[in-house]
């Protein structure tokens, strides 16, 4: 049986396969859910649940809800216990990778491609960026500062005056570019510009 920390390294590893260019964030939170897997490429990003073989599917609807109102595509992993009835459980724009032990390594399988996510949200979206992030992206787009103004303030204005097709290509990058090790610096010096 193949657990949760089985399946997380090789996954990524499949991942880099099908989308060469990639960042995984683990354990990303969203509203009430937290994703086990947050994938940025330069055009969108992918929400991924593992369920393994030792999960159950008591959070899921929940965890659904959740990643339809964040991400552009999603998908669940799920180990040889549910793959045949998990598409009962996910909508149908959801992709579906199942994963199965062969000769004690994971091997995975494209079950279903994940299509659009019909259900995001922009707002929700555009919120997984620190302050620093979209003052970036108004500078690029030549928008004010709006420094004493709150961040939904912000969100709202740039989602205002930026289409969305370029601003995806933005929101992608500045989370592709994310440096978790600078970011307390990056706010602190945001801050004190402010």
């Amino acid at each position: 049986m193949l657990y949760d920390k089985d399946i997380r390294e090789p996954l990524f590893e499949f991942l880099e396969e099908l989308y060469a260019v990639n960042r995984i964030i683990e354990e990303k939170q969203m509203g009430r859910s937290r994703a086990d897997v947050l994938m940025v490429t330069p055009q969108a990003i992918y929400g991924i649940e593992i369920k393994s073989d030792a999960d159950s599917y008591t959070r899921l609807a929940r965890q659904v809800r959740d990643y339809n109102l964040f991400y552009d595509y999603n998908y669940i992993v799920v180990g040889t216990k549910h793959a045949h009835h998990i598409g009962e459980h996910v909508p149908e724009w959801w992709g579906i990778i199942t994963v199965e032990e062969v000769d004690g390594k994971a091997d995975f399988y494209l079950l279903r491609k994940p299509k659009n996510n019909p259900k995001v949200k922009w707002k929700r979206k555009l919120g997984m960026l620190w302050r620093p992030e979209l003052a970036h992206i108004q500078e690029i787009n030549g928008m004010p500062k709006y420094k004493q103004k709150s961040k939904k303030f912000v969100m709202e204005k740039i989602l205002e005056k930026i289409p969305e097709d370029i601003l995806q290509i933005q929101f992608c990058n500045e989370l592709m570019e994310r440096d978790y090790n600078l970011i307390e610096r990056i706010i602190e010096a945001y801050r004190r510009e402010k």
